[in-house]
């Protein structure tokens, strides 16, 4: 883009050089929808030109450096600012060339030269000063304030602000103050100063309804969004942020409409709602490639029209030198409609692949979508499966200690029998079966399915107590399975008193308080 820009500014260079410099009021122009506004603009100066009236001249250059600042032509506007600061110095038009200077000055902050900013910003609060002009000085002061703000020099910055505070309110000028709390907030967001920086923008906010500066109250909506979704309060930003979108939707606002659904998507990826986050972020895309084609088209139109007056400066020249203004021209014209091919080939390729990139994002995030619901779907399974498992298992034991425990009586009262013939055979019988109360194979294979079904609990149970016995884990894993005290007597082959004692050694063992449910403690790890 560059070279459209030495192309445009070597074809207005000759004809402009020669005409006399003249001044007029700045009128600030809007950024331009379309090529014929700004052919208006050039046409409009050759007039003022022919007829020798230096204030109507200056102000079209001033319009004309509004027109290419606006859109991002920043080398071609400070050459027109620059003519119009010759003439207004001329004319000695002091108010006029003190906005003129802030212009310059904003022209040199976009283009990283942040000293030669300061220095025309300096120049115009000199002039404003010596005009006795307030409001002149409070906007001069809110720029260079705004300077030391992205030069991280937040003391200095935080002091023009509230000096241009100050001048503001001697004027009455509502919305410059309503400007001024805007930025004071800006700064307390960069440091991290959220309340404070609320409070300011809240106040800008009040200020610009009142006023019905609805771009202005967009920006703010904006900003109090931020403040809340960087302190995590997130349906609260939606609010604002919601304000903002609506807002810029009635007034067709594509950049703060884009800037609202982006910080949309924002919230809702911190409430950790990602479909929704991902459905505003796709519009804020979505936004940005219209503002892209739309700025595309604008720009194009423009260099068409700066072609146009370029070609009819070339006539005047080619009167005086036909055969290099010929040779000029068609370089010039070459280039030009070479550049424009490459600026629609690249802005057709950028949409394209946009497109595609939103198409393959899309499908991935099915594809996740549709796995993980497929994970889950397994381990639901999996987890019924090892829990029917265990309960199983655990009644299979039951059942059984109660058999060998029946057998086991019937087998006592054979004894106790007055047939003594029987009693080494039956003790031998008797012998056989308590053994099988050991169930230490049985207990192995417990374990492990529930460690299975209550991943990391023994893990969890010794950080209470490092001197647990197998015995005390195989209490304190029947005592999470919820099982009855009858059923944990019979699998540990125990009496009802004897599981008392057992209870009462590990609750002193786990340092439970008195009054403290065992199984209640247990349940909650």
């Amino acid at each position: 883009m560059k070279y459209i820009f030495l192309i445009l500014m070597l074809i207005a260079a000759a004809p402009l050089a020669a005409q006399p410099e003249t001044p007029a009021v700045i009128a600030v122009l809007p950024e331009p929808g379309a090529a014929p506004g700004f052919k208006a603009l050039k046409d409009s100066l050759e007039q003022a030109l022919s007829r020798k009236d230096p204030i109507s001249a200056a102000g079209i250059l001033s319009r004309l450096g509004n027109a290419c600042y606006h859109l991002g032509y920043y080398p071609q506007a400070l050459d027109y600012h620059l003519q119009a600061g010759k003439h207004y110095r001329r004319e000695q038009q002091w108010i006029s060339l003190a906005q003129n200077l802030n212009d310059i000055g904003t022209l040199y902050y976009y283009s990283r030269q942040p000293r030669e900013a300061r220095r025309q910003y300096d120049e115009a609060l000199a002039l404003y000063t010596r005009a006795g002009n307030f409001n002149g000085m409070a906007q001069t002061i809110g720029r260079i304030g705004h300077l030391c703000e992205k030069r991280e020099d937040y003391d200095s910055a935080a002091y023009y602000q509230h000096k241009a505070l100050s001048l503001f309110a001697r004027t009455a000028d509502q919305q410059g103050v309503a400007k001024i709390y805007e930025n004071l907030g800006s700064i307390h967001e960069d440091l991290g100063q959220y309340d404070s920086a609320y409070y300011y923008f809240h106040t800008s906010l009040e200020l610009n309804l009142q006023h019905h500066d609805r771009l202005a109250t967009i920006e703010i909506y904006n900003n109090l969004g931020d403040i809340l979704r960087k302190t995590n309060r997130y349906a609260e930003s939606l609010t604002f942020t919601r304000n903002a979108l609506e807002l810029a939707l009635a007034t067709r606002e594509e950049y703060q409409l884009s800037s609202a659904y982006r910080d949309m998507a924002r919230a809702y990826n911190g409430m950790g709602r990602n479909d929704s986050a991902f459905y505003y972020g796709e519009l804020s895309r979505e936004s940005l490639l219209n503002i892209y084609s739309r700025e595309s088209g604008k720009q194009l139109s423009v260099i068409q029209a700066m072609y146009d007056t370029g070609k009819k400066d070339l006539e005047i020249v080619r009167l005086r030198n036909a055969r290099n203004s010929a040779i000029f021209l068609v370089i010039g014209a070459l280039l030009l409609v070479t550049l424009g091919v490459l600026v629609i080939s690249r802005q057709r390729l950028r949409i394209r692949n946009a497109a595609l990139l939103r198409m393959q994002e899309q499908q991935q995030f099915k594809t996740r979508t549709e796995l993980l619901q497929l994970q889950e779907e397994s381990l639901k399974q999996e987890l019924e499966t090892r829990s029917k498992v265990l309960s199983a298992h655990t009644l299979h034991i039951i059942q059984k200690n109660q058999l060998l425990e029946e057998i086991q009586q019937k087998l006592l009262d054979m004894v106790n029998d007055e047939r003594r013939d029987q009693k080494k055979q039956l003790r031998q019988l008797q012998q056989l079966i308590h053994q099988n109360f050991n169930h230490d194979q049985h207990w192995d294979e417990f374990r492990s399915t529930f460690e299975q079904i209550h991943q990391s609990f023994f893990d969890k149970i010794r950080e209470y107590c490092n001197a647990l016995t197998p015995g005390d884990l195989r209490l304190i894993a029947l005592l999470k399975m919820n099982l009855s005290s009858a059923d944990i007597a019979v699998l540990l082959g125990i009496s009802q008193d004897s599981l008392r004692v057992v209870r009462y050694r590990l609750r002193k063992k786990l340092q439970l308080r008195q009054g403290e449910n065992l199984t209640t403690f247990i349940q909650s790890i």
